[in-house]
């Protein structure tokens, strides 16, 4: 299971912000290359980066900060990108840029179409963010909830062809209060593409709690406050999850 940081942008510092409050966010860095590197020489086999302005409003607002990380790290690792994506000029230009992966939020609730054509015109290339509060899919930086169901829209886009979907629990995300681990699995169970879970991790316990599921479908755990605030620590993070992922390959049961 892949253990990935997140470099959430805004106004080009690296901040977290809790439950996607744009006024409580705290500054981790203000050299978001100098933070990518410092993830890779931990261990990390893939970045999560998000752009927080663009999210709110509607179109990429720190291309430059990305530019930077994208340059700092090279072609080591896969980057996935999200915010303000909302047209295929935008991804073309990203994956010009040396971005993996394009995640796709608001966008694909709204504008169903676009996704799809998206998928198409960049195969292999594209991700959904379903955000959710109470199993109800929220958009606009998660300023509105939406009365779409999270599995019904994620098998729906399955359908589309996208690689993965990102599930973010928002009333958990930068609390430190757990993964959801029943949605998370429910979610999975629904579908035969991956899921990366987000939202709520904040310890070694956690990362256990979610290698016990990882077989359902769970290829990764996006995680941000917690390796920032020192609640876990990344390295070890990764190097348990390796460990107990092939455990669980191997048919073991992991002793808690």
């Amino acid at each position: 299971m892949l253990i990935i940081p997140a470099i959430d942008l805004k106004d080009g510092q690296c901040v977290r912000l809790k439950q996607g409050v744009m006024e409580d966010a705290t500054v981790f860095s203000e050299n978001p290359g100098a933070m990518a590197r410092h993830w890779i020489d931990q261990g990390a086999r893939r970045l999560h980066l998000v752009d927080l302005n663009g999210a709110f409003a509607g179109r990429p607002k720190n291309e430059l900060a990305i530019r930077d990380i994208v340059e700092a790290i090279g072609d080591e690792i896969p980057t996935q990108l999200g915010g303000g994506i909302r047209d295929l000029e935008t991804i073309e230009r990203y994956l010009d840029d040396g971005i993996t992966y394009i995640i796709i939020g608001t966008a694909a609730v709204k504008t169903p179409g676009f996704l799809h054509d998206a998928c198409n015109a960049f195969p292999g290339h594209i991700m959904v963010g379903l955000d959710a509060r109470e199993g109800k899919v929220a958009v606009n930086g998660w300023s509105k909830v939406t009365g779409h169901d999270v599995v019904d829209l994620a098998k729906k886009f399955e359908d589309y062809g996208v690689e993965a979907i990102i599930y973010t629990d928002i009333g958990r995300d930068g609390m430190l209060s757990g993964v959801n681990i029943e949605a998370t699995v429910e979610l999975a169970r629904a579908l035969t593409i991956p899921v990366i879970a987000s939202g709520g991790i904040t310890n070694l316990d956690d990362i256990k709690a979610l290698c016990e599921i990882e077989l359902e479908g769970i290829m990764g755990a996006i995680t941000g406050r917690a390796i920032y605030e020192g609640t876990l620590d990344f390295k070890s993070a990764q190097t348990l999850a390796n460990d107990l992922s092939i455990k669980m390959k191997s048919g073991d049961k992991i002793i808690s």
